[in-house]
């Protein structure tokens, strides 16, 4: 079974003026049954208030952010979505043990 991937974002930081946010701190979290692994980071943006589809602080939803976010990083978010499924496959499927046999 492949893991499911959801985006949770932590935090916005934004210029006051004109609401425009210039980071977001995200975590990615990937659930297989009862395996679990994620991640976190922060993507930096460069708003400009005069843009055509900008969007300000008080408008954004978490879907809009994580578009942001997904533009941004482009392949690197499949990598990370790999690493997590790896990550829990390893889990699932171990291939060392420690312990005593009595």
């Amino acid at each position: 079974m492949a893991a499911t991937f959801t985006w949770q974002i932590a935090n916005l930081e934004r210029n006051t003026a004109d609401g425009g946010v210039t980071v977001a701190h995200w975590r990615l979290n990937a659930v297989d049954g009862d395996y679990s692994a994620s991640t976190y980071g922060t993507q930096s943006f460069t708003p400009d208030a005069d843009a055509d589809g900008f969007v300000a602080y008080d408008s954004l939803t978490e879907e809009t952010v994580v578009g942001w976010i997904e533009a941004e990083m482009g392949d690197q978010v499949q990598s990370m979505k790999d690493s997590l499924q790896s990550q829990i496959d390893a889990d699932k499927n171990p291939t060392s043990a420690d312990g005593l046999p009595w």
